[in-house]
């Protein structure tokens, strides 16, 4: 899956298993990809190395909240309820065209 933001598009993987969700950047560096969280109202940023961005979606992937560059040890809660919601971890710059209320369009790669 990829979006595109601005001039460039970033894939994005989706986090769906436990480990996925609870590790998701912890620990990375040089970060190129973002990482859904579908079903989702909070994430932490504890051992994390690079800052991120956060984009909080709602069920029709409109911009409910955004943290640029969010650095670690934080907790973000978003206050939807958690099944109606979806956090989108970015690199870090990469949200800088959007604001609260776009609809963000994801791109389903074909499967051959």
């Amino acid at each position: 899956m990829k979006i595109k933001l601005g001039n460039q598009t970033i894939e994005i993987k989706i986090a769906n298993s436990f480990h996925e969700r609870m590790m998701g950047f912890m620990g990375k560096t040089n970060i190129h990809y973002g990482l859904l969280f579908p079903s989702c109202n909070s994430i932490h940023t504890f051992f994390m190395k690079e800052a991120i961005d956060v984009i909080g979606l709602n069920e029709k992937n409109e911009i409910l909240f955004m943290e640029k560059n969010c650095t670690k040890n934080k907790i973000i809660r978003l206050h939807y309820p958690i099944k109606k919601t979806s956090i989108l971890e970015l690199p870090q710059n990469t949200s800088s065209s959007l604001k609260v209320g776009d609809t963000l369009f994801f791109e389903f790669e074909d499967i051959v």
